[in-house]
């Protein structure tokens, strides 16, 4: 693998929109540093002058602004090559900085949490606060729920050892456990990783799918007590805080925190139990496909038709993806070209760069992606994918101030996966064989079961994990592995059988260290898939509604932008509508075989 050096400057990111140095990014840190010290006139005060509120919630934007240029930089300079003595130094200071700076600057909200609901009530109205409005009435909603100043500033200190509970998950992941070796269908051995695994539950020979799917759920099995003792740990923090801020549980913290809804919640899992027939029917297809009398669960990732062979350039990927979103207007098809020519994306693989893909940014910049292009279609989604996500970010930071630009994780993953759609729909459209067909037929329903299924089940079990320790009752490790065996016995259907094995794969699960996640990847795919099908539908009613949700940041709550773009969560029909696209994806797969 190349080093970060031996790769072309055109497949770089260009971090100098952030710092033009190392040496701008020191001496910048080193300003930020001394005006750090001047947010100390405003403690205690800021209740007695409206002009001096003011003056001070403006420079907390400006300092955060530069001091978003300078995270950025310093973390985006790391994950191009993790090894770097000079990156990681940086990244330390700068992670450092920004605890001190949690520490001197909670004030101003405890402050502002303090004044009454009336002079709340009248800064949300007065002109001067006009692009703080949505700042106080958030302030307003949580108001019951600050604590007093000294123990908010004990739960900032201390928060830096609560959250160890998923750094000791990712050692141990990443680092200590390993795998050994595991046998093909010809006794051959291979070596199993973090990294190599989808490659093996993916493969031809069945052998290696179940002895790879045995072998990685059992060895978090051979440690289950301890992960399950660190999980509960995680869980007892959550929910004390939780207790201590005056939520009534875990579940409502979370999703009054981000402005969703509970109804959103419980409905997604009920339309979701009522369809899973769409995942029975899916396997069936799959068990024809495969030729196997039963099929297993480890079975479930196998290829049914051979990865199309193209081959994609960097810039065939581009093209590709503009003529597939083509639909959302020539002014995001120009933005896509400036992120190829103004280097937006970092695009190639190289030597201790950061795995996977994101896109990430702050505000007064435009963003970045990280991708590791392969050349292969899945590349070629994935990029997509990320261009979602930022042309979300671009979008709104264009469209909103700085105080109600950014979007929350709820409604993150509907522009990405819009794309992501918009892209398999150009693709169905123009194949030119039934090969191809059923890839995109079968990728199509990959990603159905894998984030509305999965993503919904997983929330299930983090739900009753949970509200089983809020209410009393011991959660143990046999608990917790009879809980999640028992949800997959019931979102994989009737017919697909199970491993033993498989009680074990909470376990490793790390977005469970983050509660009540998983479930936004369910919503945002409904919401996409709902988007997309209108955009291709009735584009000159649709298009506007969803550039105008783009553009909105967080100017309403979540749930009341999607509404305005036709995505009522609260309502059956969405989950109606986008299941009924699921199905119909199934009838047309099955009169090609």
């Amino acid at each position: 693998m190349k080093t970060r050096a031996e790769i072309e400057e055109r497949y770089k990111w260009d971090l100098t929109k952030f710092c033009k140095n190392n040496e701008d990014f020191y001496s910048r840190l080193e300003k930020l540093k001394q005006e750090l010290h001047e947010f100390k006139k405003y403690e205690g005060k800021l209740k007695t002058s409206d002009k001096l509120l003011f003056e001070c919630l403006e420079k907390e934007n400006e300092f955060f602004k530069e001091l978003g240029f300078l995270y950025v930089y310093a973390s985006l300079y790391k994950k191009g090559d993790n090894a770097c003595e000079e990156a990681n130094e940086m990244y330390e200071k700068i992670n450092l900085f920004c605890t001190q700076v949690n520490i001197q600057t909670v004030f101003i909200g405890l402050e502002i949490a303090k004044f009454p609901s009336s002079k709340l009530k009248e800064l949300q109205n007065d002109k001067l606060f006009k692009n703080y409005a949505r700042m106080f009435e958030r302030i307003l909603r949580r108001k019951k729920h600050f604590l007093s100043k000294k123990e908010e500033m004990v739960l900032t200190k201390i928060s830096e050892f609560t959250d160890g509970y998923s750094e000791n998950f990712d050692k141990f992941a990443d680092v200590d456990l390993e795998f050994g070796e595991i046998e093909d269908g010809n006794g051959k051995k291979h070596t199993l990783n973090q990294s190599n695994y989808s490659l093996y539950v993916e493969s031809k020979d069945r052998k290696l799918r179940e002895n790879a799917f045995r072998r990685m759920n059992g060895r978090y099995g051979d440690f289950i007590n301890t992960l399950a003792n660190n999980y509960l740990y995680d869980i007892k923090v959550t929910a004390v805080t939780s207790k201590l801020r005056k939520y009534k549980s875990s579940l409502s913290r979370s999703i009054y925190k981000e402005e969703a809804s509970e109804k959103t919640y419980k409905l997604l899992i009920k339309k979701v139990r009522e369809n899973v027939k769409i995942v029975e029917d899916f396997f069936e297809i799959k068990r024809k496909m495969l030729k196997l009398d039963k099929i297993a669960i480890y079975d479930t990732f196998a290829p049914i038709v051979n990865e199309l062979d193209y081959k994609f350039t960097y810039d065939e990927a581009i093209e590709l993806i503009k003529k597939a979103l083509a639909v959302l207007g020539g002014d995001y098809v120009k933005l896509i070209d400036r992120a190829k020519n103004e280097r937006w994306i970092d695009v190639m693989p190289n030597k201790n760069k950061d795995s996977g893909a994101f896109s990430w940014g702050t505000y007064g910049a435009t963003p970045v992606v990280l991708t590791n292009f392969e050349g292969n279609l899945e590349s070629v989604f994935t990029l997509a994918h990320e261009l979602g996500h930022a042309m979300h970010t671009y979008y709104s930071n264009s469209n909103q101030p700085i105080q109600t630009a950014g979007y929350t994780i709820f409604v993150a993953e509907v522009a990405s996966t819009t794309n992501e759609m918009l892209l398999l729909n150009y693709l169905l459209k123009n194949a030119k064989t039934d090969k191809e067909k059923i890839y995109y037929y079968n990728h199509f329903l990959v990603q159905v079961r894998s984030t509305i299924f999965r993503q919904t089940m997983f929330s299930e079990f983090e739900d009753f994990a949970y509200s089983t320790y809020e209410a009393g009752t011991p959660l143990t490790r046999q608990l917790m592995c009879s809980k999640y065996y028992d949800l997959n016995k019931f979102y994989y259907g009737k017919d697909v059988e199970l491993i033993d094995e498989i009680q074990y794969e909470w376990a490793r699960i790390p977005h469970f260290y983050s509660p009540f996640y998983v479930y936004k990847y369910a919503t945002g795919l409904i919401c996409a898939i709902n988007i997309s099908t209108k955009l291709l539908s009735d584009n000159k009613n649709m298009l506007p509604k969803y550039k105008k949700f783009l553009s909105s940041g967080s100017i309403k709550s979540p749930i009341a932008l999607l509404k305005e773009c036709d995505c009522d969560l609260e309502q059956d029909k969405i989950y109606d509508d986008v299941f009924k696209v699921c199905q119909d994806y199934i009838v047309k797969w099955k009169e090609l075989i």
